[in-house]
């Protein structure tokens, strides 16, 4: 009797595997990314003056920009420290 050679692909069913992945990938990782470099063009542009909202809902306006942290005054005579990465939008640009 003469061995029969069995489909590699019946036995090893990986295309599903390989589709699941590329639905992943097209699906949450590159929009994620996407969405990073956008956020950190925005970020990186800030300027003194921008209107700006962080993660924790504080309204402020942009006094210093540091390396890493940016200076906001929230009120008259009420200025706080935050790092860049925890600002969300930017309502008011300062053109």
């Amino acid at each position: 009797m003469p061995a029969e050679s069995a489909n590699p692909l019946v036995q090893l069913p990986i295309i599903p595997y390989i589709l699941i992945i590329a639905i992943f990938y097209f699906l949450i990782i590159r929009p994620q990314k996407t969405k990073q470099k956008e956020h950190k063009k925005m970020v990186n542009g800030l300027k003194k003056n921008d209107e700006v909202i962080t993660a924790g809902g504080i309204h402020g306006t942009v006094v210093n920009t540091k390396d890493l942290t940016l200076i906001l005054r929230i009120d008259d005579n009420v200025k706080i420290e935050v790092d860049k990465e925890a600002i969300t939008t930017v309502t008011k640009s300062s053109n």
